[in-house]
Parts: structure tokens; sequence; C-alpha cells
């Protein structure tokens, strides 16, 4: 019996070559990419992956990534930070990080965080702060400020009818920007790897 296609095994192989090098590549590096020894094989996964949605053509005939290639598996339950339970490998929906964080790709920036003024709101050095330019910033959010011509991450918020930057961690004191208040941008997300950086 002729073995069936993988297309989940060769979808996976694509994003682990696009994640490394950030692009496709050509018909013949992708017989070794996909382990396949024919170009008509290559072409009927990338066909499939095609309708399956994972992939498109560009006017110049290239093939690209989709936003649906991103997507990764969301286990269908949450995992405690308690007591263990009963774990469960099935997936629900599929997620794209950057469709979840990302609303406004033209606003949004990361910044890396330094410092520990933030510590007791789980904010660590080497985090990467996701943040939305030119939204309205209320009590309570957390924001860049623009202070002295350098950038800090506070908690904003209003002590005695002005506004303040509040640290989380009282090692840091209060902030008090008065008149000269910049918001450079609104932290929508956090982003913490717990691998060392690739080499």
């Amino acid at each position: 019996m002729p073995k069936q296609p993988d297309d989940k095994t060769y979808l996976a192989r694509l994003q682990d070559y696009y994640a490394r090098w950030r692009s496709l590549p050509a018909y013949g590096p992708l017989r070794s990419v996909l382990q396949l020894s024919s170009r008509d094989g290559v072409a009927k996964v990338l066909e499939r992956l095609r309708q399956a949605g994972y992939l498109d053509r560009t006017p110049d005939h290239r093939w690209t990534p989709t936003s649906q290639f991103f997507q990764r598996p969301v286990a269908e339950t949450a995992v405690p930070a308690g007591l263990p339970m009963p774990g469960s490998e099935a997936a629900g929906e599929a997620c794209s990080i950057d469709a979840w964080l990302v609303r406004n790709p033209s606003r949004t920036t990361l910044i890396p965080i330094t410092g520990d003024s933030m510590i007791d709101a789980g904010i660590q050095e080497g985090d990467l702060a996701v943040v939305e330019r030119d939204s309205p910033a209320r009590p309570g959010d957390l924001v860049i400020a623009v202070l002295n011509n350098e950038l800090t991450l506070k908690t904003l918020a209003v002590e005695n009818g002005a506004v303040i930057l509040r640290p989380a961690n009282p090692n840091y004191p209060v902030l008090y920007p008065g008149d000269n208040l910049e918001i450079f941008g609104l932290v929508i997300g956090l982003i913490r790897s717990y691998r060392s950086p690739r080499r």
C-alpha cells in the first residue's frame, strides 16, 4: 500500500524552515526540506497546503505563507498555576500569536525591558513589551512614557488630581511628570522567552 501523504508533517517542516530563514526556498531545496524525491511531489504538497489556506502565491508566482501558516494550536483547557489537574492533549481552536496581540500593526512596536522597576507587576528585564502608539491611556494602564527624552514603563495613575507614573517596586520612587507627560504608547501585551538567545 502506498504511503499516504502527511501534510501536517510537511507543514511543520516548512514552518520550522521559515522560522529559521524567514523565507520559503525554491523547489530544489524544498525537496530536501520536505524529504521528497521529486519536484512533482513538492508541487503537489504545496498545492494541497495552498488549498488548505496555509500558503499562497505572490503576483510573481512565489510561494508565501498566509496568516494561517503562523497559527498555533490552543489547548481546550487552561493550565492552572495551583494544584495539578489531569491533562488533555486535545487542541482547541488555532491562534496566531501576532493576531492575538496585535490589532493595529502599523501602530505597534516591541520594546525591550531593562531594569526591575516593574518587577512586582510581573515584568522582568529581558521581556518585550508589545506597545500600541496613539491609543488613549487611562489610569491603571501600563504605559511607555517619555521623560527627559528617555522611555520609561510605569502604571499611569492619578494622585490628588495630578497624573503620576507609579513603579511596581518599592525601591523606586513615584514619578510626577506634571505638564511634561508624554505618552509614547500603551502596553497591550508582554513577551517572555525562557530559552537562551539562539546562537
